[in-house]
């Protein structure tokens, strides 16, 4: 299977002291006001999530008018607000207390509802999102920042015969492919998923329910099942 493992490993998180990407970032942008309890949470990194994706190709060349040709969804989402990438690992929203499709409307599934006024709207925009190459059996693997734990994790794939490229997200969209109990608190997790009779583009969808509060996280990953 060709597999393209996106991890945070390749960040500057990993590479400088945590001391000298905070004078980075308060040098470049100012100071990002983060939301929730805590200053760092989390997102699925491999297969990387929409804007983690979009950071990690382009947080350090951000200005590069290339973007617009070489990678034209993540264009119209830095352009549309920046924070959605700076803040790749803030995309949740609380007290939804498991009631996911009511408080996720069709069309809305990968800004979690529209979150965090607004700020991650769009990641639901259609079109040819870059993808990472899979096969019938891949690994969800998520960094947790924070620490924050998951009472559970729910991995998704989109149905044969949808066409992100083309075609809003619904539930209905939606075949559940991973089902997890608890984890303990870790910067790492893990989901293994299984599946057959994919091909193509996919969005693999994963709800993470954190344990340290009722704070649900909605991920929307693009895959090409090989």
């Amino acid at each position: 299977m060709s597999h393209h493992v996106n991890s945070h490993a390749r960040t500057p998180r990993r590479r400088w002291a945590p001391h000298l990407l905070t004078l980075l970032f308060a040098t470049l942008l100012g100071l990002i006001p983060w939301t929730g309890t805590a200053s760092a949470h989390g997102s699925v990194v491999d297969p990387a999530s929409r804007n983690y994706g979009c950071w990690l190709r382009w947080g350090s060349d951000h200005l590069n008018p290339a973007m617009q040709q070489q990678d034209p969804m993540c264009w119209q989402a830095w352009r549309a607000d920046p924070n959605a990438m700076w803040n790749w690992n803030g995309l949740y929203r609380n007290g939804v207390g498991g009631n996911h499709q009511a408080a996720i409307p069709n069309g809305q599934l990968c800004s979690g509802g529209r979150t965090e006024g607004g700020r991650y709207n769009a990641l639901d925009a259609v079109g040819p999102w870059k993808t990472t190459n899979v096969g019938g059996n891949f690994t969800v693997k998520l960094y947790d920042q924070a620490s924050h734990g998951a009472d559970y994790f729910q991995v998704y794939v989109t149905r044969q015969g949808f066409n992100p490229a083309t075609q809003s997200l619904s539930w209905s969209d939606l075949q559940l492919v991973a089902q997890t109990g608890r984890y303990a608190p870790s910067q790492n997790y893990a989901i293994d998923v299984r599946t057959s009779g994919y091909t193509g583009h996919h969005i693999v969808y994963t709800i993470w329910k954190a344990s340290h509060m009722d704070q649900t996280y909605y991920l929307c990953s693009d895959v090409n099942f090989g």
